[in-house]
This record gives C-alpha cells, structure tokens and sequence, in this order.
C-alpha cells in the first residue's frame, strides 16, 4: 500500500483493538507522528503509551482526520470525540449507541455528525482510511462536506522548518497583494486555476470570500477575484501547505537572481 507524506501534521485518530481478549474496543488519540504512536500504543505505558491501550495490543490506527491548523484545534476535535455527551456542540445532536451497535460503528457516527458542524465543517480536513478492511461508508444523510477528501492508505508525517524571517521578507518585498495592493508581508494564497495569476494576503482573499457571509469568521468558498472561478476556501490552504516545502528552494532562487 502506498504511503502519502503530509506536512506540518496534525491528526486525531481511532484505533481498533485486534486482540481476542479485547476484540473490538476502540481508543481516540491526537498524534503530530502517527507511526510513532501506534508503535508507542502496541509497545505500552513505559514506551510513551497510553495506560487504556497498554498491554491490550495489538492495536490498528485504522482512521485519521488530519489537516488541522495547529495542536489546540486537533486536541479540540480530540476531546469533542472522546466526550461527545459533554460537548456543548455534540450532546444534542449524538444519540447515544443503538442497541445493535458496536464501538466502532458508535465512533463513526459522532465523527459523522462532528465534520458536518461548526467550527469543523470549514476546516481543510482529510478523512483518511489507513487500513482499507476497516472502511465504512458514511450514512447518505451524514456524509462530511464536499470539500473534506475521503482517502485511503498509509500517512508519513514531515515537520517542515520555517525559513527565515530574513529571507520570507525579501520575496514578499518583491510582490503586491493583487487585492490590496499593497507589499506582500506574509504567506501568499495563489488560485488553483494554472492559467490564473492572483497573488493575495490571506486575510485580504478571506475578507473578499466572506463578502456574502459577513457574520463568519472562516470562509468556505468564493470566486476568485482575478479569473472568476469557483473556489473551495480549504483547496488553497491544502495548495499553500503544499507549496510551503519548496519555498525555501524558491527564496533561494529570488536571492541569487
């Protein structure tokens, strides 16, 4: 099975336990490394474990959601997860399990209902599959929104360094916001269209995008200004993530010339 690096990681997963003793039960944990974790988790409490999975293993981290902003927005969705009778936003939507219902499936139905509210379901998030066999589909009536990708295979994390302050100022010092106008002094959005040439702050496409929903805080979709195409809000941040790996390449590059 193929392997997909993700950048900068941040997920929530869901294991499953495949010992005969506990067959069946189901642990949800925050990971920035989940190959390390499930190692941790299958090695026990003394190798960096959790003390509900250790010497219960083996254990498959058989899902994970990544794509979160930072560690306070993957801990959140973590806690929400592990808690939904406390959570103010799950508690009066989740019913509690069915009579027929396993663990697992009980797990996948909160997790159906969280990516399809505020403030989830306008994060750039990635349902992915990591062992094919425990794949479920979602309830036609509670599928995640159309922006959030439903994917298969294995995940490598990679921290990505920052490049310097020095160097992010002289290439933005070389471009305008084609909002604004004015010089670029943080990360640039670009459109996803190959033909299109927009340059923009984040902020300044945000606040464009939020235009016709003023009273939200995060936008979701929006036309570009300068091509006019449809856009998803969580496409150019997975195309900004994407492109930050090469950037200390293309500084380098700006430096020279």
């Amino acid at each position: 099975m193929s392997s997909t690096v993700i950048e900068n990681f941040y997920g929530v997963y869901l294991l499953f336990c495949e010992n005969p003793k506990y067959f069946g039960r189901t642990y949800i944990g925050y990971t920035v490394n989940p190959n390390r974790r499930i190692q941790q988790h299958n090695k026990g409490v003394r190798s960096g474990g959790a003390y509900k999975t250790s010497n219960k293993g083996p254990w498959e981290m058989c899902l994970i959601i990544h794509g979160f902003p930072n560690d306070i927005s993957g801990l959140r969705f973590e806690w929400a997860w592990q808690h939904p009778e406390k959570s103010r936003r799950l508690r009066k939507l989740v019913e509690r399990k069915k009579a027929k219902e396993n663990g697992f499936q009980h797990k996948i139905r909160i997790l159906s209902h969280m990516l399809r509210i505020g403030p989830w379901n306008r994060l750039a998030l990635t349902i992915q599959w990591l062992v094919p066999k425990y794949r479920v589909e979602f309830e036609a009536s509670l599928l995640p929104p159309a922006h959030m990708p439903i994917e298969e295979g294995r995940v490598i994390s990679k921290k990505i360094a920052s490049p310097s302050k020095e160097k992010v100022a002289l290439s933005s010092s070389l471009l305008k916001c084609d909002i604004c106008h004015q010089m670029m002094d943080s990360d640039i959005l670009n459109c996803i269209n190959a033909n299109c040439t927009l340059k923009a702050h984040i902020l300044c496409l945000a606040s464009h995008f939020l235009k016709s929903e003023p009273n939200r805080m995060l936008p979701l979709e929006g036309s570009c200004p300068s091509c006019s195409s449809d856009l998803l809000w969580a496409d150019l941040i997975r195309k900004l993530k994407g492109c930050y790996q090469n950037q200390s390449l293309a500084l380098d590059d700006t430096i020279l010339t």
